[in-house]
């Protein structure tokens, strides 16, 4: 009890003491989102057709029941996740890779918005249904995680360039290091969660809206 406590404590602190970041990145992720859905309607007819070709190929394979096997879906999103993630945990620990977690957290935007709205743009009412269950569910637990980990990430850069500016912190660089690591840990379980619905649930529901 006191355990879990004390978790939420430190949980609630930390929201608390980074609360500018957070609403910084969750912006920054917004709009890279509104600048994927802008960037459809930017496409000409010959770039909007090969997609819609592809697309249309995929959906009729899913209809089929021809995707790879649920174990391999969830090894490959687990680890393109992880591989995401991972590198935004290294680039926290250097000054340089502030500026790259922004972009990186900016284009991951883009693509989500991007998916949605071409779905939306060419297949209409379908292609929200079709993104609802291919795209969503796990982009509301994948797109906390990336937020999690890219603020993690600034806010361990800016300490470290406070401290080599000369400015005195109330915590020793590694005992930061230990906590922004152990935030990428539990955004790591966020993951796990993702690439699961994305490997077992996901294919079922999108066979289930494209047969309907």
């Amino acid at each position: 009890m006191n355990r879990n406590r004390n978790f939420s404590f430190q949980l609630a602190k930390h929201f608390q003491n980074h609360a500018a970041i957070y609403v910084f990145t969750t912006m920054l992720f917004i709009i890279g989102v509104i600048f994927g859905a802008i960037i459809v309607n930017s496409l000409n007819a010959q770039q909007k057709h090969d997609l819609f070709h592809y697309l249309t190929m995929f959906f009729g394979q899913a209809a089929e029941g021809e995707f790879a096997s649920s174990n391999e879906m969830f090894l490959y999103s687990i680890f393109h996740y992880m591989k995401f993630i991972g590198l935004i945990w290294i680039l926290g620990l250097a000054v340089i890779g502030l500026p790259i977690t922004l972009v990186l957290l900016f284009l991951k935007g883009i693509v989500v918005g991007f998916t949605v709205g071409f779905l939306v743009n060419q297949f209409g009412l379908e292609g929200f249904f079709l993104s609802f269950v291919s795209v969503m569910p796990q982009n509301l637990i994948l797109i906390p995680a990336f937020i999690i980990v890219s603020t993690g990430s600034i806010s361990f850069s800016l300490r470290m360039i406070k401290q080599l500016m000369g400015e005195r912190t109330k915590e020793t660089l590694p005992t930061q290091l230990v906590k922004y690591t152990v935030f990428v840990i539990v955004a790591g379980l966020f993951i796990v969660a993702a690439a699961s619905f994305e490997g077992y649930i996901s294919p079922s529901l999108i066979k289930f809206v494209v047969n309907y």
